[in-house]
């Protein structure tokens, strides 16, 4: 098979980037798409060229790292799989396939097809955890979970946070991924006790990093490769507003005292 592929070059944030053309030829249709770009960095490597930069780690589906913006679709044509899965066969031999990095302003570009996705890991951080004390404490099996909450849980776990949402959104926007960090904990018994909390300040540290809002195109859901649902969305708003209520009801409380 042979491909034209047209890529973003860019060497850093605040430089230039435009699209170079390149051909590669002589692809199996067996090999996943990041082997067909080993293949032309090797080529580009042989004529004296700097290899294309593309990020990746697993290889797996697991990561969430294979973040590339595939003639217009987050990780590429194919439904519910990452770019590492992505398999040359997908394509027609001829084609002319564009390559992107993700397009949003929490993720500026690193160099070519990489981007700063650290973003995710700060509002996963400003709440996305359960603190436990140490001693006493009972063996996860002895506490009762109803079997919807926790295969809602386990599904929005999934959430491999490769930032897919993110660039599918006309906004840019990280509900999707905020809400399933949000929602396999707040489903979970160990989760409740710091709830409120933790969606607060999951929000205020996606709003403070530059992240747009929400406007129901369900283009994240579509584009997902773990293919979470946007009820994890709502689920998320009702657990925001909720806290925000419960809040400001202590706050009352406390003034009145």
């Amino acid at each position: 098979m042979d491909f034209t592929l047209k890529i973003w070059r860019q060497k850093n944030a605040k430089a230039k980037g435009e699209m170079f053309t390149y051909r590669v030829s002589g692809i199996s249709p067996d090999i996943s798409f990041f082997e067909m770009l080993d293949v032309l960095n090797l080529q580009i490597i042989a004529e004296g060229g700097d290899p294309v930069a593309f990020d990746h780690d697993c290889r797996e589906g697991i990561c969430g790292t294979c973040s590339l913006y595939i003639n217009g679709r987050p990780h590429g044509p194919v439904s519910g799989v990452t770019t590492c899965q992505l398999h040359m066969r997908s394509f027609s031999s001829g084609e002319v396939i564009h390559i992107e990095p993700w397009r949003a302003k929490a993720f500026p570009v690193i160099r070519d097809l990489v981007v700063d996705r650290s973003a995710l890991d700060r509002i996963i951080q400003a709440g996305g955890y359960v603190s436990v004390n140490s001693g006493g404490i009972p063996d996860a099996n002895t506490i009762p979970v109803p079997k919807p909450h926790a295969d809602a849980a386990f599904d929005a776990a999934a959430c491999i946070g490769c930032g897919a949402c993110i660039a599918a959104c006309p906004n840019a926007a990280a509900m999707l991924f905020v809400s399933a960090k949000v929602s396999h904990l707040a489903l979970l018994p160990q989760g409740r006790v710091e709830a409120a909390q933790r969606v607060q300040k999951m929000v205020a540290c996606m709003d403070d990093l530059g992240f747009g809002n929400c406007s129901n195109t369900y283009a994240c859901e579509v584009e997902c490769p773990k293919l979470i649902s946007v009820t994890n969305i709502a689920r998320m708003n009702r657990e925001f507003l909720s806290a925000k209520l419960f809040s400001e009801k202590e706050k009352a409380v406390r003034d009145s005292l």
